[in-house]
């Protein structure tokens, strides 16, 4: 008997133990900066959100028109943005961004300021998010669903596998990764919150849910968009990842719903609209 007879009645194996280790590094060095940023705040974390933030919208600019300008521009003003709202006077950097957003859309071509829009959920909602007394928690359970979502999502995916969840926008992602990511998504959101001692509620997870779920669907409109531009990956920065902005996706999205619900609720008081009910 051949070894290639040999193998085939063996069982599939799920996961390739040289890929988990390579993803699991980069995904470590990548959430340690955002810890170090995110428990520091300040310049700390306003560094932290400047380099994620303009390589991600780079990425961005690259993948859907093939160079890095004119999108380098409007990655300035993020930039610009982001700083400050981390100096504290936020209107003015929402004005700088909203002017970006609207100068970028008047160009007419319409990947510019969606572009821009989805990477300032990431750097500026990340920042207005983490400057409240309850900033930090709030950030903190933001970035755990996220990487539990994600985590969780590929594991469960890999292991159960299934029925395809989006074929045509993203071919490996099944249902049971995504209800895999769901759960624990919603798990690690409520350890946060128990650890913080923020008092749990209903409503409090069901926001861990929502935004597990807009990670999943951030996560799907990166895949939709780089299949529109004939794109495996938004770039080959992160080892096992692709591009940063694969790595990110999810908590992009995540972060502009988080910071909607929290200024939704409680106005310019972000981490206590989102955290307290």
């Amino acid at each position: 008997m051949t070894a290639a007879a040999a193998g085939e009645g063996r069982p599939r194996r799920p996961f390739d133990i040289g890929e988990l280790a390579v993803r699991a590094a980069s995904a470590a060095v990548l959430a340690a900066l955002a810890l170090a940023g995110a428990f520091i705040g300040g310049w700390a974390a306003a560094a932290v959100l400047v380099v994620v933030a303009a390589v991600f919208h780079l990425e961005w600019s690259t993948l859907t028109e093939r160079s890095f300008w004119p999108g380098v521009v409007f990655t300035l003003a993020m930039i610009a943005a982001i700083l400050a709202i981390a100096t504290g006077a936020s209107w003015i950097g929402l004005t700088i961004l909203a002017a970006g957003i609207v100068v970028a859309a008047a160009t007419l071509n319409a990947w510019r300021p969606v572009g821009l829009a989805y990477a300032a959920m990431l750097g500026v909602g990340l920042m207005l998010l983490r400057l409240p007394q309850l900033g930090l928690p709030a950030v903190l359970m933001v970035l755990a669903v996220v990487w539990a979502t994600d985590t969780g999502a590929f594991l469960a995916g890999r292991a159960i596998g299934g029925p395809k969840l989006l074929p045509a926008v993203s071919p490996k992602k099944t249902w049971a990764g995504a209800i895999g990511g769901l759960v624990i998504g919603i798990a690690a959101g409520v350890a946060v919150m128990l650890v913080a001692r923020v008092r749990l509620s209903l409503v409090l997870v069901l926001i861990c849910a929502l935004l597990s779920a807009a990670s999943q669907v951030g996560d799907l409109f990166e895949s939709w968009v780089k299949r529109r531009f004939g794109a495996k990956d938004a770039s080959n920065l992160v080892p096992g990842h692709g591009g940063l902005m694969d790595r990110v996706d999810g908590l992009a999205l995540a972060s502009g719903v988080a910071v909607a619900v929290g200024w939704l609720h409680g106005g310019a008081d972000l981490a206590t609209g989102l955290l307290l009910w």
